[in-house]
């Protein structure tokens, strides 16, 4: 089997890497940095255009910013899609709007060309160690044939249903991620305001019914004051606009995402976006003006 695989990013970087370790070592990668391509040609893929992605290779995999740019590498002038053999397969893992899904999957099934939408959760960590939640949409049939190779990349691999649905399942976890981190730090800064050791309040409820992932990964930089990128500000608002958007489509209240979506965006606009999303945190350190860890 060959592999195209489009978008070397914090994310596909590592994931692709990981592919390769799984045995599928017939790869061709394509990205605007030129660096990354290299850094993945070193590991023993090899460089090619988008042409030849969709001439040469049996599966198309893409990892990219958003919908505009999944439909432009699939569907634009030049794209990979109008270049792929009838029968091969396009696995797209970009967070995405689903309806853009749905409609890059409609122009692909003209060309004889099935899809699946199969979105991930875990951030960076979990792309490197290759422990990834991928939520996919698609035919059952396809889906079957193609979670082996997905699970080179992650740990839990679950089809959701039709194309769609896999991203309209990532919308949903990325719903709850921003309302676990807004009300992790709006809890934190009470403690603190309180006077009670913020630290200890976590190492407190971490084990009861409020403990989760996002705690456990999102408290202690909190408290540490450490906002390096694991997920970014910028490409959660993203998200977000895509949840907001399909929301205000199907007519679903979502009136927590809008509340934390515009605290995402006042951290943006103060220079934030490319911060952790647990620095959700300096929005209320700027309301008290007390930091939540001293």
């Amino acid at each position: 089997m060959k592999i195209g695989f489009i978008g070397l990013g914090i994310m596909g970087k590592p994931m692709v890497k990981n592919l390769m370790k799984g045995g599928y070592t017939d790869v061709l990668v394509n990205n605007r940095s030129r660096a990354a391509v290299d850094e993945i040609v070193a590991c023993g893929a090899a460089a090619a255009t988008n042409e030849e992605i969709g001439r040469e290779c049996d599966v198309v995999m893409t990892m990219l910013p958003n919908s505009p740019q999944v439909r432009e590498v699939m569907l634009g002038e030049g794209g990979v899609g109008s270049f792929m053999k009838e029968g091969s397969v396009f696995i797209d893992m970009s967070s995405i709007n689903p309806v853009a899904s749905q409609e890059i999957a409609a122009e692909l099934a003209k060309r004889g060309v099935e899809m699946l939408d199969a979105p991930v959760s875990g951030g960076e960590p979990k792309a490197i160690d290759g422990s990834l939640s991928f939520m996919v949409g698609g035919k059952q049939e396809v889906f079957d044939a193609y979670k082996p190779l997905l699970l080179t990349m992650g740990a839990s691999v679950v089809r959701c249903g039709d194309v769609g649905a896999g991203n309209t399942t990532k919308l949903a976890n990325q719903i709850i991620v921003a309302c676990n981190i807004q009300a992790l730090a709006e809890a934190l800064m009470l403690a603190k305001k309180a006077g009670v050791d913020p630290q200890l309040v976590f190492e407190a409820i971490r084990g009861g019914l409020a403990g989760s992932t996002v705690m456990n990964a999102k408290a202690p930089m909190m408290i540490e004051g450490n906002d390096k990128p694991g997920f970014k500000i910028d490409l959660h608002i993203k998200d977000l606009n895509n949840a907001l958007d399909c929301a205000h489509t199907v007519g679903s209240p979502v009136p927590m995402t809008a509340q934390v979506q515009e605290i995402f965006q006042w951290l943006h606009n103060r220079e934030g976006g490319q911060k952790d999303h647990s620095a959700i945190a300096q929005y209320y350190e700027f309301l008290t003006g007390e930091k939540i860890g001293e």
